[in-house]
């Protein structure tokens, strides 16, 4: 079983923000092998959705507000553990951060940058295509949009 934790940076604990950092950087930098600032002035004002199994971060998420990135609320970042890939765990994550947004941000949908290859993964959550592929640090990624039920 997964535990949530949804909070700002300001409200996590120490320990919290070294593990969220830690793990971004095992996944996005050393596996993926992206050379970025990834911790970045977003990581200041997003809510970041940390999912917690045996007191061990195993799933993240980054949510943007509306305005700051796009005009609906953003998520990014999304990631689990090499060692709880698999395991669904992906998928709570995503599903999780969804229910999360339509809370804080309600009737504004919800955008990401999608890796290509998590197309179908993606539109199995109700998000489309928008526009065409694109690289970003040497990754093809593509905008992906998901409308809530009341429209944008």
């Amino acid at each position: 079983m997964i535990e949530w934790q949804w909070a700002q940076l300001k409200d996590l604990s120490p320990l919290a923000v070294h593990e969220m950092y830690r793990l971004r950087q095992a996944v996005f930098v050393l596996e993926q092998t992206c050379l970025y600032p990834d911790i970045d002035e977003e990581d200041l004002s997003a809510h970041h959705l940390l999912g917690w199994q045996n007191k061990t971060l195993v799933a993240y998420a980054r949510v943007l507000a509306p305005g700051i990135k796009y005009a609906e609320p953003a998520m990014g970042r999304v990631l689990t553990a090499n060692t709880s890939r698999r395991s669904g765990n992906g998928k709570k994550l995503v599903s999780e951060a969804i229910k999360r947004c339509e809370r804080a941000f309600p009737g504004t949908g919800l955008r990401i940058s999608a890796q290509v290859y998590l197309i179908a993964f993606y539109q199995g959550f109700g998000f489309n295509v928008v526009g065409e592929p694109y690289d970003e640090d040497g990754i093809p990624h593509i905008e992906m949009v998901r409308v809530t039920q009341s429209g944008m």
